[in-house]
């Protein structure tokens, strides 16, 4: 099996063992690609993935290998952007950014901020109750909307009275 991915003409792909560099206009995204029995290289402005395997784990890593590559292809040219909406309705929050972690102060009335982290070279913007979290590496920015949203995960609290949080509310499409 055999599958080639074309490079688009504002993506510059460079190779270094199994490591790929994809790099473009909105940012540089680094992939590992390595599972036993599927190979990577780029050839002549084409990245090919292939197996000589039938089995359907190394087919499906290749298929896995292509996804990724064209999801970097699009995250250094457009991005990537998750929206998200901070809710209360008991205690006002201040939500802010500070270097590479996301600030929540007042949530529930609590003296202590909760704090998390911002992944890789994703950037987190807040503009009063909207946060917006875009980046060229859909993994990173996908996993900084996930850390903002459960730093405001309350376990104990009935979902249908305490709906104060922070939630996403526009995935990038697909």
């Amino acid at each position: 099996m055999r599958n080639e991915i074309e490079i688009p003409d504002d993506v510059e792909v460079t190779k270094s063992l199994d490591e790929f560099t994809f790099e473009g206009s909105n940012g540089t995204v680094e992939r590992t690609f390595t599972y036993p029995g599927v190979t990577a290289t780029v050839e002549d402005g084409v990245i090919v993935f292939e197996t000589d395997s039938e089995r359907r784990k190394q087919r499906a890593t290749v298929g896995t290998f292509e996804s990724q590559a064209r999801n970097a292809f699009r995250g250094v040219t457009d991005g990537f952007e998750y929206e998200m909406k901070v809710l209360y309705s008991h205690f006002p929050m201040q939500v802010e950014v500070k270097g590479d972690t996301v600030e929540v102060r007042n949530f529930l009335g609590e003296k202590h901020p909760r704090e998390t982290s911002v992944v890789g070279d994703t950037e987190v913007e807040v503009q009063d109750e909207e946060i917006v979290v875009r980046g060229p590496d859909k993994d990173d920015v996908g996993q900084t909307a996930a850390n903002i949203e459960q730093v405001t995960y309350e376990n104990d609290k009935d979902v249908r009275v305490f709906q104060d949080g922070i939630y996403i509310t526009a995935k990038p499409e697909v």
